[in-house]
């Protein structure tokens, strides 16, 4: 089995499917079209671009220049999630890309190493693939997580600053902050694998299956990596929180402001 090319014909197609959102966001005044339209080619320029740079990398193969994939994907992600956070990038860089570095390396090689045997530790083919699925999940998570945290010690200032002052500790006044954080950002996540299967067939499925292994081949795969990503994610979002705090709060356990661009 073979999986079928689409021309470049044929895909400049399916942007006509763009027009049904297009024309709905027009009628009514949603106003994202330019944004819509600029994602679009933004994404069609990176995969493009991806595509080129990964033929290379998978002939090559490489273990410089996997790892320096891994960590261009990963600085992208940092910056990413500081900007939808809306944090500042000298406060926040260095240690979310830490928080990014072991959440995605300790469950890839792990996979990679330990639950499959064939491909090398450091095999383009597999570490690039496996690897980018767990960082996006990583990211999706850090931007609800550490968003949600920190929005959540701004918007609820005083109580937080009345238990300090009724004697709580730093990490006892941001527990339930946290709580609240690190369950929004795992919910989506855990939601997705209690209807995996039933209500999708998920990319990693779908891929070894049009790469042509049987159905129960590809259902291995993809429960290795929703443990990969789950525990990814958990990783991630704990570090990046955990790492940061003991810049963001000074000697008090006040908050400091001036962690927010606005």
């Amino acid at each position: 089995m073979t999986v079928e090319n689409i021309s470049l014909i044929r895909l400049s197609a399916g942007y006509l499917l763009f027009l049904i959102p297009l024309g709905i966001m027009l009628w009514y005044g949603v106003g994202l079209v330019g944004r819509t339209i600029a994602a679009v080619l933004r994404m069609t320029v990176q995969l493009l671009f991806v595509g080129f740079y990964l033929q290379v990398v998978f002939e090559a193969d490489n273990a410089w220049f996997t790892v320096a994939w891994l960590f261009v994907m990963m600085f992208v992600a940092d910056i990413s999630i500081i900007r939808h956070c809306e944090l500042r990038v000298r406060r926040f860089g260095l240690p979310l890309f830490g928080a990014l570095v072991a959440g995605t390396a300790l469950p890839l090689f792990y996979l990679v190493g330990v639950i499959l045997t064939e491909p090398g530790l450091l095999e383009a083919q597999y570490v690039i693939p496996i690897g980018g699925m767990i960082l996006g999940n990583c990211l999706r998570a850090d931007v609800i997580g550490v968003a949600g945290f920190y929005h959540s010690v701004r918007k609820n200032e005083r109580s937080f600053l009345l238990s300090l002052a009724y004697g709580a500790s730093l990490q006892e006044a941001i527990r339930p902050h946290f709580r609240e954080a690190f369950r929004a950002a795992l919910l989506p996540t855990i939601t997705s694998m209690s209807t995996i299967g039933l209500v999708s067939l998920p990319g990693m499925m779908t891929g070894v299956i049009l790469g042509g292994a049987d159905p129960m081949t590809a259902i291995r795969y993809q429960i290795a990596i929703m443990i990969a990503i789950f525990t990814g994610t958990s990783i991630t979002v704990f570090l990046a929180v955990f790492f940061t705090v003991g810049s963001c709060f000074d000697s008090y356990g006040v908050p400091d402001k001036n962690i927010f661009v606005s």
